[in-house]
């Protein structure tokens, strides 16, 4: 199975020997990719869309995988049993909706060792909210599918010190191991900072708000890292 760059990053994080759960599995393309990679022993391939459910289930069973991946139709980690994986990965989805998926199976999570996340937006908050609830980010990348720059963000177990707030932004790790695609990803961020920024300007109460003062600021450290 061939995968594009950015679930080709996923499918990097993942351990030998893993038990996986693939959490919106659309096609169920990384599920096949890491058994027939010999990265994971088991997977479970999972989406809440009818959908995506039968055509990863046609294309496990036409990968002859059906003994190894478990195709199921559900919502988030709902689908299941405490222990019965070891790592769950999230791709394609927003950071925020990524966390209200974590928090609403307690049990599930508690049992999980690694989580390898590929947030389509709010990644700050994403970050954040690992190191709150006690796991660090062990491992950060970046990949390009389809003219898009995409973050995908290893997590394991333990508690650390929280990043600074700007490398919640960039990524702790990406900027420790600065990637051929961190200058791309930093300006990709400043765009963003700086169109919220053009936003607000319109409004005379906007701009003397609080929130601007942060974005403003913000765009100044990522303007500042871009300088390394």
């Amino acid at each position: 199975m061939h995968l594009d760059d950015r679930l080709q990053a996923l499918a990097d994080f993942v351990s030998e020997g893993s038990r996986v759960a693939d959490i919106g599995t659309d096609h169920g393309y990384l599920s096949i990719a890491l058994v027939q990679a010999g990265k994971a022993d088991f997977v479970v391939a999972s989406d809440k869309n009818a959908g995506p459910f039968e055509a990863a289930t046609r294309a496990v069973r036409e990968a002859g995988l059906m003994d190894t991946i478990s195709v199921r139709l559900g919502d988030g980690l709902a689908t299941l049993q405490p222990g019965e994986v070891d790592t769950v990965c999230i791709a394609g989805m927003g950071g925020v909706l990524m966390t209200e998926i974590l928090e609403a199976s307690p049990e599930v999570v508690a049992q999980l060792t690694t989580l390898i996340l590929q947030p389509q937006s709010a990644a700050a908050e994403l970050r954040r909210w690992l190191y709150r609830k006690h796991w660090h980010i062990a491992d950060e990348s970046l990949a390009i599918a389809d003219g898009r720059i995409y973050e995908i963000i290893k997590a394991e177990r333990g508690r650390r010190k929280m990043p600074e707030e700007i490398l919640l932004e960039i990524g702790p790790v990406l900027w420790e191991k600065k990637p051929p695609l961190l200058r791309h990803h930093i300006e990709s961020l400043l765009f963003q900072q700086r169109r919220v920024a053009a936003g607000m300007e319109k409004s005379k109460r906007a701009l003397s708000s609080r929130k601007y003062q942060e974005v403003k600021g913000r765009i100044k450290e990522l303007e500042a890292r871009l300088s390394w």
